[in-house]
């Protein structure tokens, strides 16, 4: 990376993470640079009006006024992490690294607020790993309706409750907790959830789902690592924002 696009690439950077900070020496394993090189590209920046200031004590680094640098697109969280998933699954392809940029400065570009939204959504959107000879159709989310409720109890934190029928038929109705919205293998999409009716995590595929009703309930907090477990025999991989 030549000093050009890389003084580019740090604006973002900071940009992407503000109002936190990351110290000269993350940007330096980050860009593969010395911290003197970092130092002198922020200064260069500084000297040329970016509004980079420097946060001191053990956890400081470098942070950016994105108020001052950017103004605020019009993209909700879901919007942020429709474009990651879209990328997500497109694996290599041309321009894919200009696309990835393309999404951070999306992100940066957000109200602080509403991108800390989008990162904590993106981090219950979750992808299967498979192996480009093992590929399979994308298969169909399931009745109308399906996946556009568990994007409203994921965003918003709310119980569902579904009408889910199993690998014989049988109709069963439960209330979740929603924790990961999952693409798997065979193209099928799954919602990894916390059953009420079982009073443990359970997995359930998006076309076995016959109805599906957001509830006024919140969720209680459940760490993300404990539906992450539920997914047997799968690398997975999370969408990525920053």
């Amino acid at each position: 990376m030549n000093r050009t696009d890389r003084l580019y690439a740090l604006v973002e950077n900071l940009r992407a993470i503000s109002p936190r900070c990351r110290s000269a020496r993350e940007l330096a394993q980050r860009f593969e640079v010395s911290v003197r090189t970092i130092e002198r590209d922020i200064t260069a920046l500084q000297e040329s009006g970016v509004p980079i200031y420097a946060e001191p004590g053990r956890k400081g680094g470098y942070a950016i006024d994105k108020k001052l640098s950017l103004p605020p697109l019009n993209f909700t969280p879901a919007e942020a992490v429709a474009i990651a998933v879209a990328l997500s699954q497109a694996g290599d392809q041309p321009f894919g690294r200009q696309a990835r940029s393309a999404l951070r400065k999306v992100v940066a570009a957000m109200p602080g607020s509403e991108g800390d939204l989008a990162r904590e959504l993106a981090r219950r959107v979750q992808l299967v790993h498979v192996p480009r000879e093992q590929d399979n159709e994308i298969q169909p989310l399931g009745a109308e309706g399906i996946s556009r409720a568990i994007e409203e109890a994921l965003l918003r934190r709310r119980v569902l409750r579904l009408d889910y029928a199993d690998a014989k038929g049988a109709l069963t109705s439960r209330d979740v907790e929603p924790g990961v919205f999952l693409g798997g293998r065979g193209g099928f999409w799954y919602l990894v959830a916390w059953c009420r009716l079982r009073d443990d995590v359970r997995v359930f595929r998006l076309d076995r789902i016959a109805s599906a009703t957001v509830t006024a309930e919140r969720c209680p907090e459940r760490p993300l690592e404990g539906f992450a477990t539920e997914v047997p025999e799968m690398v997975v991989h999370g969408t990525m924002l920053d």
